[in-house]
């Protein structure tokens, strides 16, 4: 069976790197559109708003293109989230605001789409009772530090790997670890000093929040 035609996304996404990098906005405008869906969302939970995290976006991808030099190879994805993510800092900064995210998902969720709900059409209760849930869950977040929460949302909720968060973020490996695991506790800890406001099926029993021996 002939294999001509046959691409390796990896190779197309060099190539169409390499070619941006000679002047080639068709090639980088190809690159946007695969990775747009991405850094809006990213600049989203970091802005908490919709238009400033399609500016942000924008910003973030033009600072791309005038930094393809700076590219040397590796995850172009956390290349580029990194350059989001300050994009999105620097705004925050400008204004004095806190980061926010969209609690669409639970933390550790692993993709980007919907609540953590069954399949099947919600009923009036059970939407009440998310809505609840997403609401505590934004003010547990809400409550970490700027460095623990762009963490949390791109590994726990982006699912970028340690690595790719680290580079991202420009912190080591081990700084990604220990940030992670304080925030997941944060979170944890403030979802159990609060678990009376949530709905009963979302509330720990007792006996389960006892720790084992």
């Amino acid at each position: 069976m002939s294999m001509a035609g046959t691409v390796n996304p990896q190779d197309d996404e060099q190539n169409l790197i390499n070619k941006a990098k000679h002047g080639s906005l068709d090639a980088f405008n190809t690159l946007v559109l695969r990775y747009q869906d991405r850094a809006y969302t990213v600049a989203y939970r970091i802005m908490n708003d919709e238009a400033s995290a399609a500016d942000m976006a924008q910003d973030a991808f033009i600072t791309a293109y005038r930094r393809l030099e700076t590219y040397r190879g590796g995850s172009f994805r956390a290349w580029l989230l990194r350059i989001v993510t300050n994009t999105c800092y620097d705004e925050l900064r400008r204004y004095k605001r806190r980061p926010a995210t969209s609690l669409e998902d639970l933390p550790g969720a692993e993709m980007d789409d919907g609540p953590v709900l069954p399949d099947d059409a919600p009923t009036p209760e059970q939407s009440a009772q998310q809505s609840e849930l997403n609401a505590a869950i934004q003010d547990c977040i809400q409550s970490l530090a700027d460095g623990q929460r762009i963490i949390l949302v791109l590994s726990d909720i982006e699912g970028l790997s340690y690595q790719e968060v680290a580079s991202t973020v420009g912190i080591k490996v081990g700084t990604v670890k220990s940030r992670l695991s304080r925030a997941r506790v944060s979170v944890r800890d403030c979802l159990q000093a609060v678990q009376e406001l949530l709905p009963s099926i979302y509330r720990l029993n007792n006996t389960d929040s006892q720790p084992a021996d």
